[in-house]
Formats: C-alpha cells, structure tokens, sequence
C-alpha cells in the first residue's frame, strides 16, 4: 500500500512518520502533487497556526489538490481544523470540505480550563469504522488551543469545557483533533483502522 504524509510548514510529521513505521508502514513524507494525488491512502498531521498553513499550502497549490482528492484522507489536530471551513485563529478561511464547520477558540472563562488542552483525555460515541476495535471512552492524548464545533459530520465527541468534536467525517475525508501518534495503544488501532479502509 503507499501512504503519503502530506509535507508542509507543520510540526509533528516526523512523529507521524514514526508511528506508521511502528506498524510496518514506510509512508513517503512529499508535497509532489503527483506522489499525493497517486497514494492509496493519505494523511495530512499539523501542528501550527492556521493562517500561516494556509498560506503555505495556497502557494504551492496544495489546498486545491487536497481538495480533489478521491482517496481516504486522514486529518490530524491543525491537519483536520484545516479541513473545516473557518478558524477562529487569526479569522482564517480553511479548506472548507467540511463546509459547516467552524474551528472555535476554547473560552478560558468556562470553568477556568487552561489553554492549550494538553493531555489525556476520553472519546465518547464512537461512529465510524475509524474506530473498530477501539472501546468507547479511551483516553487519547490532545494538545490544542481551537477545536471543532459539534456537527452533522462528528463521529467521536470530548469535552473540556465544551462538548466539541474529537473526530469528524465527510465522505473520503476524515479528522482526529487528537494526536493518534502520541495516544498509544488506541492511536495505533486507530491508524490501523484508517489503513484498512
């Protein structure tokens, strides 16, 4: 199978790269729009700002080829707010393949929560074939200061201070808000489940 991570002005792809390799997958780390574009499977991680990763991905044309993709695409923390319409962070226009939902900046008044969420945390009401094998309630590790609003594409919910979307769905398309390279056991599975697809 060939996996590509999608390479971009974005933290946590060598992680990424490492987890497939923990699994037995070599995934080619590339912004060949020919590389992507033939892939059976590709993901696209981010940790970063959003209005920079934008710009970075319109420059080289990257967020139209994202946006044509036919393949399963798998979205991880900025990867998958990238795949909503708008972000709060910096008023940000994104992808819009999810094209109702909006990314929302955590209110550090709602019950004092400390920005960014770093840590463990539950995944509720689990929807997809994403998650086979994967109990409900497993803890995976987060680290964000922006999140997914609930919509009619949320396969897995969390909350922390708000009730928000932990994984979301859209055809080929889907997203974590959760870093599965860092949540161990259920990262796996989960990584696994998107291979399988």
């Amino acid at each position: 199978m060939n996996t590509v991570i999608i390479k971009y002005n974005s933290g946590n792809i060598q992680s990424v790269q490492f987890a497939l390799q923990r699994i037995g997958v070599n995934a080619v780390v590339t912004d060949d729009m020919e590389k992507i574009k033939s892939a059976d499977k590709v993901i696209f991680p981010g940790v970063g700002e959003a209005s920079s990763a934008m710009n970075f991905l319109k420059e080289r044309k990257l967020n139209e080829l994202i946006i044509s993709l036919q393949q399963p695409v798998l979205g991880i923390c900025l990867g998958m707010q990238l795949l909503c319409k708008h972000s709060e962070e910096n008023d940000t226009d994104c992808l819009g393949i999810f094209e109702t939902v909006m990314v929302k900046k955590f209110d550090p008044t709602e019950a004092n929560l400390k920005i960014p969420q770093i840590g463990w945390n539950n995944i509720h009401h689990l929807q997809s074939p994403l998650f086979n094998l994967i109990p409900a309630d497993s803890y995976c590790y987060f680290v964000h200061s922006y999140y997914a609003e609930k919509s009619q594409h949320t396969i897995a919910t969390t909350e922390y201070g708000v009730t928000y979307s932990a994984a979301i769905q859209k055809n080929n398309f889907y997203g974590v808000q959760f870093h599965p390279e860092k949540s161990a056991v259920v990262g796996e599975q989960l990584l696994k489940n998107f291979l399988a697809i």
